[in-house]
């Protein structure tokens, strides 16, 4: 741990990080998003995970993943994939509530079956393939943990260095698993690709990252950046920063 700053050097086979405005037909981003890259250090460590009489419960956390840094390893590379997709959809937090407390049966989403509207549905998909990234992270207080960074700190980078994870992290879809490797200070690693690109308006995250608790009350919270690749390397903005376009509060569109 450098002064609350870790890295991950992460590869994976094939990665999607799907752009929004692509509707129905998944079409990836050129490289990891800001939201994916912490999706990946929350899935080694994220203190919204609690242990009560012997079960395991969310919580509000004490932190969030503030990525700092995105090093392209290997330059990226699409491959066009179909695949059987489900079209039906999870209902929303209120409906799986009364499922999981049994106030209400459970409804399947099926594979197969004669509703239109329903069963499965082949869909194009242009990922990318042997993904290879450095991404650079710091953990993010809230305010009434500030003094609990150190002991967070020690907790991640012993995570990380052992291999832990309590979930597999993935590159944007969960059938495209990600590795990892925690770098050590002062280490050599591998040499970022020659690229300059101006991607453009680029999805930051999909949750409030300045709520106590994001992503816990179900309610997504889109934000973009103006993303540009130089050198290999993309600088990302902090969340609370201007340059990260999040939606007005109390505006009705």
């Amino acid at each position: 741990m450098r002064d609350n700053i870790h890295t991950l050097e992460v590869w994976g086979d094939f990665a999607c990080f799907t752009r929004p405005e692509m509707k129905v037909e998944r079409f990836s981003y050129p490289i990891i998003t800001p939201s994916a890259a912490r999706g990946i250090f929350d899935a080694i460590y994220w203190d919204g995970m609690r242990d009560k009489e012997g079960k395991r419960e969310i919580v509000r956390p004490y932190f969030y993943w503030q990525v700092t840094r995105i090093e392209i390893l290997e330059m990226p590379r699409f491959i066009a994939l179909r695949r059987n997709e489900v079209k039906g959809v999870v209902p929303g937090t209120a409906t799986l509530n009364k499922w999981m407390g049994g106030k209400e049966q459970p409804e399947p989403l099926w594979a197969d079956g004669d509703d239109e509207g329903k069963g499965r549905t082949q869909r194009q998909t242009m990922a990318l393939k042997n993904v290879h990234y450095r991404i650079t992270a710091r953990i993010q207080p809230r305010p009434s943990h500030r003094d609990q960074l150190a002991k967070l700190n020690a907790s991640f980078e012993r995570r990380a260095r052992q291999g832990k994870c309590f979930q597999q992290p993935y590159f944007g879809c969960r059938e495209f698993p990600a590795f990892f490797e925690y770098v050590e200070r002062d280490a050599i690693g591998a040499a970022v690709v020659l690229l300059d690109q101006h991607v453009g308006w680029m999805l930051y995250d999909v949750f409030d990252l300045a709520n106590d608790a994001p992503g816990l009350d179900g309610k997504p919270s889109i934000s973009v950046f103006d993303a540009t690749i130089k050198g290999g390397v993309v600088e990302v903005p902090d969340y609370g920063s201007d340059l990260v376009r999040k939606p007005i509060k109390g505006a009705v569109c």
